[in-house]
């Protein structure tokens, strides 16, 4: 099979050899001070009364100083420093994407548990060898998927799980943002298949993961993609046609060239009995809610929507409930490394696709 002792697809609970931290809150290090780690800051604040950030980390000296002043905290220029340094019991990975496995293994390593961005890693074997690190050093891993607990996607769960649709027939899914050339010529890594991976990598991870968490296991994907409008290595649009193994079909639909700001983030089920769509800039508005039996929430429905500027959703505290409630030994983990594997292997078959012009199946190994 080639995955050592790490099964993809079925569920599996592996126990970290860690005590949970009940007597004190949970230390927590952050590296990474880029755009994304604000959310971070505030879901921490938010858990307050069990968990404190205690350090952060960022090579760049004006964002360091500047994660410093927001937060109060020791600012490491290194990892390895801040691991020398710090009393952290779990260190956030906000870096970019390619380096993730690497910073991973080393905080592993160190006897820290980790929470690591999407996507966990931007190649399939950097992945697993995360999963194995965190496994062997027997420390818990998580991947963020925050959008998963949008109180929009929690409604389509819901509905999925209790079998209002009936059987699925179609799903399609949309990503349509804007990233201008300013944004990769910010920093070097950007829009480089080494450390950041393109739109369907990148921006529409999120929505990658949801096709299989709320469809379920994918079976083949058919990719093209192309580089149009912005310099860089990556792909800046890509489709793909998806077949589920229940049968059902659908799509993904990416840009990052829409004029002239962030348009779409949506998903559309087709059902036998149902037909939903979720739309706004992020998932965040509840368009269409249509079912053959009603429900008892149904008029209350419209309740789950949210306004938004922000394509991040506002998932990250309910996120870190899980995390920290999994340190302190009150729950498992709902997306561990062997979920996060369950996405990042979705997003490499539709790379592979898209680079060899064929179709290709899931799982990628047996």
């Amino acid at each position: 099979m080639g995955l050592g002792t790490i099964p993809t697809h079925k569920a599996v609970t592996v126990r970290a050899t860690q005590s949970p931290i009940t007597d004190r809150k949970i230390r927590v290090g952050l590296v990474g001070c880029g755009r994304i780690s604000g959310k971070h800051f505030e879901a921490i604040e938010a858990h307050s009364e069990v968990a404190q950030l205690v350090a952060v980390c960022d090579t760049d000296p004006e964002v360091l100083a500047a994660a410093e002043r927001r937060t109060g905290v020791t600012g490491f220029s290194s990892l390895p420093a801040l691991l020398e340094s710090s009393d952290a019991d779990v260190v956030i990975l906000a870096t970019p994407s390619g380096i993730h496995a690497d910073q991973g293994v080393t905080i592993a390593e160190s006897g820290r548990h980790v929470v690591t961005e999407k996507p966990m890693a931007t190649r399939w074997n950097d992945g697993k060898r995360l999963v194995q690190a965190c496994d062997k050093a027997g420390v818990q891993l998580f991947v963020v998927k925050q959008n998963r607990m949008n109180p929009t996607i929690q409604r389509i769960k819901q509905a999925i799980d209790s079998n209002r649709f009936g059987r699925i027939y179609c799903v399609d899914v949309n990503v349509f943002w804007t990233r201008p050339q300013e944004y990769y010529d910010s920093a070097a890594w950007r829009g480089t298949w080494e450390f950041d991976g393109g739109a369907i990598m990148n921006q529409a991870s999120h929505y990658v993961d949801l096709l299989d968490w709320l469809i379920g296991p994918v079976g083949s994907v058919h990719a093209m993609t192309a580089t149009l409008g912005r310099n860089i290595q990556v792909e800046d649009t890509g489709v793909v046609n998806i077949r589920w193994r229940s049968g059902a079909l659908g799509s993904l639909n990416v840009t990052i060239l829409t004029y002239p700001k962030n348009y779409e983030g949506s998903i559309t089920i087709l059902g036998e009995k149902g037909t939903v769509r979720v739309g706004g800039v992020a998932i965040n508005e509840i368009q269409h809610w249509e079912f053959a039996d009603v429900a008892e929430g149904d008029d209350e429905v419209g309740e789950s929507s949210y306004a938004t500027d922000s394509v991040y959703g506002i998932g990250h505290p309910l996120y870190y409930d899980n995390v920290f409630k999994a340190l302190r030994g009150e729950a498992t983990a709902e997306t561990d490394g062997r979920e996060g594997l369950r996405s990042l292997e979705l997003l490499i078959g539709i790379y592979q696709s898209a680079r060899d012009g064929t179709t290709v199946p899931l799982p990628l190994e047996y």
